[in-house]
């Protein structure tokens, strides 16, 4: 099991909202048709979520036409190429299904108050310390260049300075000599 944990862990994706039943969401899908593909937008509300890890998915409800249009999206499916999160839902139920029988204004979820901060993805708080880890070796590095380069200077100071010793002994010993 531990090789198929590891397989699992590397395909979960790292940008994925925190979504709950009852968020407004905005779905960009990659479609393919024939040799072509195109990116294809479907916004609704989730409806509910389920499952967990890699086989973690998601519903969400639109309506279409006067049509109440469900669709199951694989959370960390590589034809999801971004979810948008619109707005949080203040429902008090994890799934919704009851949305199925409402028309109209009666469908319509009351918005939760506040801001979308609480919605970063999973792993947005490791992404900023890798950063910050870079910015630390970066730093680090140019600090080693800094001081090979000082050192350099220091070498190529006592080089001179030793010719001009030797040179002035040099000058000395003609003299002497003379």
């Amino acid at each position: 099991m531990k090789r198929l944990d590891a397989l699992d862990a590397a395909s979960i994706k790292k940008n994925v909202p925190k979504l709950r039943s009852g968020d407004s969401v905005r779905v960009h899908v990659k479609v393919v048709e024939g040799t072509r593909s195109r990116i294809q937008i479907f916004q609704g509300v989730v409806t509910r979520i389920q499952g967990s890890g890699i086989g973690e998915s998601f519903t969400v409800r639109k309506i279409s036409f006067g049509t109440g249009v469900e669709r199951t999206f694989p959370l960390h499916s590589p034809i999801l190429e971004k979810i948008e999160l619109i707005s949080r839902g203040n429902v008090s139920r994890a799934k919704l299904y009851y949305l199925r029988d409402l028309t109209g204004k009666a469908a319509k979820i009351k918005e939760r108050r506040g801001d979308l901060s609480d919605a970063i993805g999973y792993d947005e708080e490791i992404e900023v310390e890798v950063e910050v880890a870079e910015v630390a070796e970066t730093t680090e590095a140019s600090e080693v260049v800094e001081t090979t380069e000082a050192a350099e200077v220091v070498e190529a100071t006592e080089a001179v300075e030793a010719e001009v010793v030797s040179e002035e002994s040099s000058k000395e010993e003609s003299k002497e000599s003379n």
